[in-house]
């Protein structure tokens, strides 16, 4: 076989070069997305929490994690479709009794969810209220309503949480479109961890457990919400704990 001549190895070496670096950037201009999306999710959160009539305080301090999907879009995937990406967060230790944990990357898929409002995109935020609800996000896919129980969210500074609805959901969720904030229900729509988001975001596979446990480094574009969150709800104050 003749030998290969040195311009054709420099145009090999320099195309295969190019595939590498658009793959990088590539990786690089997904990562940032995300990113964006952590930062986006903690100005969503601090917005609805700023709002004294909006959560009431003694169910976020109950809450053992929080979801928050900014901007979750209407899609034509049928009627009523909608796709949204979020972050999870969970307090801390196996108990769910430490500081709020780095967030784990999560999808929301359904439809009909979320547009009662009219608006083409809303902001949701979900409370997960007890041991159940938040390992069952943890391990896998889990549709609401079914293997997961959920109800619209108690809004308002008088609003209790010992009624019935509270008592008894795994999670509570929240919207807000066009500048109205409400209670809403996400039957019938499912969470999953998005874990290709969670494998840019920190740069190895990692499960979703694992990244909540505690241990893991909160990433900078997320250092807003996990601080917000330390800051207006530090302890767990639920009585099963």
């Amino acid at each position: 076989m003749p030998p290969v001549r040195n311009g054709r190895l420099e145009r090999i070496m320099m195309k295969n070069l190019l595939i590498v670096l658009m793959g990088l950037s590539v990786t690089v201009g997904a990562q940032g997305k995300e990113e964006d999306r952590l930062r986006a999710s903690a100005t969503v959160l601090k917005e609805v929490l700023d709002v004294p009539d909006n959560i009431p305080k003694d169910l976020l301090d109950k809450a053992e994690c929080v979801i928050v999907f900014p901007g979750v879009k209407k899609v034509a995937l049928g009627v009523g479709g909608s796709y949204g990406r979020g972050a999870m967060t969970c307090r801390t230790n196996d108990n769910f009794t430490g500081p709020w944990s780095a967030p784990t990357l999560m999808a929301l898929e359904g439809g009909s969810i979320g547009f009662q409002l009219g608006a083409e995109e809303t902001d949701f935020v979900l409370l997960v209220m007890n041991d159940r609800g938040a390992t069952s996000l943890l391990s896998s896919k889990v549709k609401l309503g079914a293997d997961a129980s959920a109800a619209a969210g108690p809004k308002g500074r008088t609003a209790g949480a010992s009624t019935d609805v509270v008592m008894q959901a795994e999670m509570l969720s929240y919207s807000r479109a066009r500048g109205l904030f409400a209670g809403v229900s996400l039957e019938g729509s499912t969470l999953r961890p998005d874990k290709d988001a969670n494998l840019l975001v920190y740069g190895s596979p990692m499960q979703p457990r694992e990244i909540v446990k505690g241990g893991v480094a909160v990433p900078s574009a997320a250092k807003l919400m996990i601080d917000l969150l330390n800051t207006r709800s530090p302890k767990n104050l639920s009585n099963r704990k």
